[in-house]
């Protein structure tokens, strides 16, 4: 086992952060981009979101495969050819010659994206330390935030510059280049256990997965938070695209420095949870998020700013907390547990428009704030029941 900041600690986590950042520069890099892609083509805000809708859909539908397929045949090798395909269907993006076939080309390149996150915790609670792989969680979705401003500032600012193409080409470029990085980075696994792969036996293991309360009220919470986080940015992009705002996509894709405050929220979420139990630090989390939410309602572009970064400090704490709490809580099929919790946190992403969309038509950012209380109180109601859940004495740690 990797012991906690060894060599082999740091090489390791080093390896997925940077796996994690390639995913999510290919995931965010369109989200700038949305206002001037509506102008563009005459659709709606519903319908050109599916641009990130669909992609993060089929991200969660390939969690499904990839997940239970790791158990099988180990993680190593799916993380590093789905990468490998990612950045190849970015080079693609930029060929695209309708609507349509980039929505296509988005769904391939969501499926491809699942492949790295769907195992990669799943490699750390095989490979790390307990008190290791909480650590390295923290620290590898804080690089998932550092890849989704990448991303953005990408696609924002070569969209700006040279179009959608050249930011798609751009990000397809990095993303080969970090692939040979990460190839040669990524030890070995050597706390792999193979189990044959057998429909039967996935099925169950995921049956099992959703009749443990204490993973399925962590999957619920996971996907519903970030079916506000990821959509508020979404609509973010709307409200500061239009007067008195009148953002470019270069200062759009500034916005999403706000993530900052989630690569922070989770690179303290290890220290936080040596004084507060799992379960507390996801309340506390939430309650940020809250309390982001209400300062975004400003007319202020700074004060607006600061909400979004309270937003992600909050959010990135509660996730961070919620997906390890998984790899710890899963009692077999360690790989489908992981995968299944993004799952429901993708495909809350991309149902979030539809949640989100009403709020938006009939109240504007208001709306949003609204709808975005809502499901909140609902996450932050379930981390409570965390909180108090004791059957064995030891819940709630």
């Amino acid at each position: 086992m990797i012991h906690m900041r060894s060599a082999a600690w740091w090489r390791a986590t080093l390896a997925l952060g940077l796996g994690s950042l390639l995913v999510f520069i290919n995931l965010y890099a369109p989200q700038p981009l949305l206002p001037d892609l509506r102008e563009a083509y005459g659709v709606s805000t519903l319908v050109v979101g599916l641009v990130m809708s669909v992609a993060t859909l089929s991200l969660a539908v390939s969690l499904l495969v990839f997940g239970p397929l790791s158990d099988a045949i180990g993680r190593d090798g799916i993380m590093r050819i789905s990468l490998l395909a990612a950045g190849l269907l970015s080079l693609a993006l930029a060929l695209a010659p309708s609507f349509e076939a980039l929505l296509l080309v988005r769904a391939l390149q969501g499926f491809v994206l699942g492949g790295l996150p769907a195992v990669a915790i799943a490699w750390m609670g095989d490979e790390f330390e307990p008190d290791a792989m909480l650590a390295a969680v923290g620290l590898y979705i804080g690089a998932n935030t550092l890849g989704g401003i990448s991303g953005r500032l990408v696609g924002g600012g070569m969209g700006e510059l040279g179009g959608s193409a050249a930011g798609f080409l751009t990000v397809g470029l990095i993303t080969l280049v970090g692939v040979v990085i990460f190839w040669k980075l990524l030890p070995p696994s050597r706390g792999f256990t193979p189990r044959r792969f057998e429909l039967s036996a996935a099925l169950a293991d995921l049956r099992g997965h959703l009749l443990n309360p204490l993973l399925l009220s962590a999957y619920l919470l996971g996907g519903l938070n970030f079916l506000i986080f990821i959509n508020q940015y979404s609509y973010i992009t709307f409200r500061l695209a239009a007067p008195p705002f009148s953002l470019g996509s270069t200062l759009l894709g500034l916005v999403f420095l706000t993530y900052l405050g989630g690569t922070l929220g989770s690179s303290l979420s290890g220290r936080l949870v040596r004084h507060l139990s799992q379960p507390a630090c996801m309340m506390l989390g939430i309650v940020i998020f809250m309390v982001g939410t209400l300062v975004t309602l400003a007319d202020s572009l700074p004060l607006i700013l600061l909400g979004l970064t309270i937003n992600a400090f909050g959010f990135f704490v509660a996730h961070s907390m919620a997906s390890s709490w998984v790899g710890r809580h899963a009692r077999q099929g360690r790989g489908s547990a992981s995968a299944l919790y993004l799952v429901f946190y993708y495909s809350g992403a991309s149902l979030g428009v539809f949640w989100l969309e009403p709020f938006w038509s009939l109240g504007g950012w208001g709306g949003v704030a609204l709808g975005s209380w809502l499901i909140l109180g609902v996450t932050l109601s379930i981390a409570a029941w965390l909180r108090r859940w004791r059957p064995d004495g030891n819940a709630g740690r």
